[in-house]
């Protein structure tokens, strides 16, 4: 029927008919927060680039973890800021590292904090890649190794979910292969199975200390213009033994939410990254939008998508209101 029989405004009279019948929820129980710990500072370092974002001190990561939890977010992804990076970023599974003594110290004293550990060496080379170069890319399978050693010192020091972002070929099998064969039967992946090769990430280089020499980063994050190449890598991370894929960025992407969603129907992850949130608090700074507000309605949209979980800068912020 049509009007005036069907008059969709009748369900939208009031606030208690619209929570009702609306569709998509966002609770605060979807939330991941990042934090970056960092081992050279002893006092929090603002990141200019991300207003209220700050690098924390490892001195103090155990007093950000019961932050957020005390938020109700029930889970952080860490980066790791060392003090020493190599050519090749062996140093991020050395013993003692910065995220694996991060890891000791939240899990010390705070349980109840779902921890992630973003497994990539781009903080940890001396040249800002995700691996070992070799001519003008990186080396895919002499990064393999790197990282599933890295993956294990995170899951030994405590790690619930270990998260390989790199966008190497093979690398949740490596991951898969090298845990299971310590015991590690249990540690989640959550793999980063369709990073784009986005301009959207730049503030993030600031919070992470990770930007890049040489060439860029397009002969191995995914082409902006694919969406059919995106399912096949979820499909293969999937095969290698992914529980949780993950869509990055978000909000350039939600058809690739939509269709991994719909297409495999498991736990998705978005990552609503560094310039999402900078644009937001830039224009908010200029009272151009209302922030929370808009982040609100920006974090709906990756929920009604399909995303099950959140990566969100706005997560301490949007917490409270949810």
């Amino acid at each position: 029927m049509s009007y005036p029989v069907t008059r969709p405004r009748r369900l939208r009279r009031n606030k208690l008919i619209r929570e009702m019948v609306g569709e998509a929820s966002l609770s605060v129980k979807d939330l991941i927060y990042p934090v970056f710990v960092d081992e050279n500072i002893q006092e929090r370092l603002p990141i200019k680039s991300m207003p209220g974002v700050e690098r924390i001190p490892l001195s103090m990561i155990e007093e950000e973890a019961n932050t957020i939890r005390a938020l109700g977010i029930p889970a952080i992804i860490l980066f790791g800021i060392p003090s020493r990076k190599d050519e090749t970023g062996a140093c991020a599974f050395e013993s003692g590292n910065v995220i694996e003594s991060a890891v000791k110290k939240i899990k010390k004293g705070n349980k109840d904090l779902l921890v992630i550990t973003d497994v990539c060496l781009c903080e940890y080379t001396s040249h800002g890649h995700c691996g070992p170069i070799k001519g003008d890319t990186v080396d895919n399978d002499a990064t393999l190794d790197i990282i599933a050693k890295t993956a294990v010192n995170h899951a030994r020091a405590g790690a619930d979910i270990v998260a390989p972002s790199g966008m190497m070929d093979g690398m949740v099998n490596a991951i898969r292969s090298e845990l299971d064969f310590h015991g590690l039967k249990d540690t989640i992946i959550m793999s980063y199975a369709a990073k784009y090769a986005s301009a959207m990430y730049g503030p993030f280089r600031e919070a992470a200390d990770s930007g890049y020499t040489g060439f860029d980063r397009s002969t191995y994050q995914m082409d902006p213009r694919n969406s059919d190449e995106a399912i096949k890598e979820v499909a293969l991370d999937l095969e290698e033994g992914a529980d949780i894929v993950m869509v990055k960025p978000a909000l350039s992407y939600l058809d690739i939410i939509y269709r991994t969603k719909k297409e495999f129907g498991v736990p998705v992850a978005a990552y609503s990254v560094s310039g999402e949130y900078a644009m937001v608090k830039a224009a908010a700074a200029n009272g151009w939008i209302d922030e929370k507000k808009v982040a609100t309605e920006m974090l709906l949209s990756m929920k009604r998508a399909g995303a099950d979980m959140i990566i969100s800068y706005f997560a301490r912020d949007i917490a409270p209101l949810l």
